[in-house]
């Protein structure tokens, strides 16, 4: 796994900087070592003052760090049905992914975006941080389905009529907007019910802002502009390949895309994410 993921990180960037990419995950492994033998998961997650990962999560920390450092491609002119080519994708922060050696690691297969998916993450951070101690949890959404209509930013929703997609279930994508009265709230109060990790918090920049990961699918994308082709949603008037280039460049930042999700699924199950259907 680790030969095949950094053949693929090595075919997008010079040599050292691909050594500088996986000396990052070297330093936070021996970061979680020392915490573990130390003590430190006896200490309190969240001790650093309006830090919502948390003091003691030095592993997860240097983790969101690199991966918003990791080169991600918006520029597309077209793509291809299958891509073949590490280039087509973010496998520079795929790598980083498959490498982190904190944890637990656990890896959530969402689909449906009428599901309480970030409920159901959000509610599995809060319990592993505070509830077992474990502040170097990472919670990575595989995303695909109707799910993956969140990973695209508002100007894909208005242009390509995203809400009609979904029966109108969501007349925007709700799931990029923070409650102005959450962003007030204190970091440090992890049980104020009405706070930045209650489900008044149940959005993607919160969630990442914690740590979370979101993984976005290109077989999902090709789809969707199958679909809005079909439908007749296509204002450009573009063919199947630009569409979805389109898509793909309107990805909203911090996102990770994979080739194809259920693809993704057995390399992070390879590299120890716990797999949640």
């Amino acid at each position: 796994m680790k030969k095949v993921a950094s053949t693929l990180v090595s075919a997008v960037m010079p040599r050292r900087q691909m050594l500088a990419w996986l000396a990052t995950g070297a330093v936070a492994a021996t970061t979680v070592g020392a915490a573990a033998a130390s003590g430190a998961a006896e200490k309190p997650a969240l001790d650093a003052p309006g830090s919502l990962e948390g003091g003691a999560a030095a592993n997860l920390r240097q983790l969101t760090a690199a991966l918003a450092a990791a080169p991600r491609r918006r520029d597309f002119q077209t793509v291809p049905m299958i891509l073949d080519h590490p280039r087509q994708w973010d496998s520079a922060a795929l790598e980083l992914l498959l490498h982190y050696r904190g944890g637990p690691k656990q890896v959530w297969d969402n689909t449906d975006i009428a599901s309480p998916w970030l409920n159901l993450m959000r509610n599995a951070m809060n319990a592993q941080v505070w509830s077992y101690r474990q502040p170097d949890f990472l919670a990575v959404s595989a995303t695909h389905g109707t799910c993956h209509l969140a990973l695209f930013d508002e100007v894909m929703w208005d242009k390509y009529d995203f809400p009609a997609m979904i029966k109108n279930q969501f007349k925007r994508n709700i799931f990029l907007t923070i409650p102005p009265a959450v962003r007030g709230k204190n970091a440090g109060d992890f049980n104020d019910p009405h706070g930045l990790f209650s489900p008044a918090a149940n959005c993607i920049p919160l969630l990442v802002e914690r740590g979370a990961v979101f993984l976005a699918c290109h077989n999902m994308i090709w789809e969707f502009s199958h679909a809005l082709i079909a439908k007749g949603h296509n204002p450009d008037h573009l063919n199947h390949e630009r569409l979805a280039a389109d898509l793909t460049n309107h990805l909203i930042p911090g996102v990770i895309l994979t080739p194809g999700i259920v693809a993704t699924i057995p390399l992070l199950e390879a590299a120890g994410y716990r797999y949640i259907k």
